[in-house]
């Protein structure tokens, strides 16, 4: 057995005894935790993992009473321990994709639509993107691919949730943009407050702050301007100092333009602010505004 799974398996161990009746030993627990980062990972993802599957089940009711007198979602204590080890062995993925009322909103490249929610808040989506939303669980959403820019009513009792890949988010505020490619992130806040995975890092994201993520543990905060933060809803694209591949993908998907980058040029990185109308309109523009060469070839247009 190697290490991380010796890990999961005491995070799944962990799990199981505290959803037991009579649980007491958190000073243990707490020392657990203590003893490595990785142990507070490992118990965060089996502990999303199983609370995600709890959600999604329906209810078991106990032999001496009928099913609709226990709580949905509430499943017997032998099944927390199935949930846990499934989860400690890889299903996480498989319980949290299991929600019958989980249900998929896309747009095209060029395209934003915005997303009503049921609790009052809302959604919008930039070009090339696609969420998972949840009907039994309005106060959840999983950011598959490309930008959304989250305003959400505050319930301290309800915190909003969004999954990205394996990290969480947890709303303290109202207003925060998530972007994803692949294994890599970003959540900027421009009003309130975000939290980065509360059970593992437990990084707190005030208005400003912009977390990035390449995958795994690794992240930086750094500050941005607020007006910045999910600028694309009013027409405008800004850059600080970023991979020319990146800034080619964001204009591909929020123009509806194919941008590729030149050969040996992807190592640049480039400043600047850019009207998403103009560039659709020319994409020779960047040429003047990034002091770029930019020619078409094909159906695609060629920077760099």
């Amino acid at each position: 057995m190697t290490q991380d799974e010796v890990i999961r398996a005491a995070a799944a161990d962990w799990a199981v005894r505290i959803g037991s009746a009579g649980f007491d030993d958190w000073e243990g627990f707490t020392a657990w935790l203590e003893e490595s980062p990785d142990h507070a990972l490992a118990y965060d993802r089996v502990a999303a993992g199983v609370a995600d599957a709890v959600d999604i089940l329906p209810p078991v009711a106990a032999a001496d009473e009928p099913a609709e007198a226990q709580p949905r979602g509430r499943p017997r204590r032998w099944m927390l321990g199935a949930l846990a080890a499934a989860v400690a062995a890889g299903g996480v993925g498989m319980w949290q994709w299991a929600d019958p009322g989980g249900y998929t909103v896309m747009t095209k490249p060029g395209e934003t639509r915005t997303i009503a929610l049921a609790d009052g808040g809302s959604v919008v989506l930039a070009g090339d993107s696609r969420i998972e939303l949840y009907r039994d669980a309005p106060r959840r959403a999983a950011v598959e691919q490309g930008s959304a820019y989250f305003t959400i009513r505050h319930d301290a009792d309800d915190p909003f949730r969004v999954r990205v890949g394996e990290n969480r988010l947890v709303d303290i505020g109202t207003r925060f943009e998530v972007q994803r490619e692949g294994d890599a992130m970003q959540v900027a806040v421009a009003e309130g407050a975000v939290a980065f995975n509360p059970r593992g890092q437990n990084v707190r994201l005030n208005p400003g702050d912009m977390l990035s993520s390449e995958g795994g543990q690794r992240f930086s905060v750094t500050r941005v301007p607020v007006a910045e933060i999910g600028e694309w809803r009013d027409g405008r694209l800004s850059f600080q100092d970023r991979p020319l591949p990146e800034i080619a993908a964001r204009l591909s998907a929020m123009t509806g333009v194919a941008f590729r980058v030149a050969p040996g040029a992807a190592q640049r990185r480039l400043s600047g602010s850019v009207e998403i109308d103009s560039v659709r309109d020319d994409p020779a523009v960047l040429g003047d505004l990034f002091g770029i060469a930019v020619a078409r070839s094909g159906d695609d247009w060629v920077i760099g």
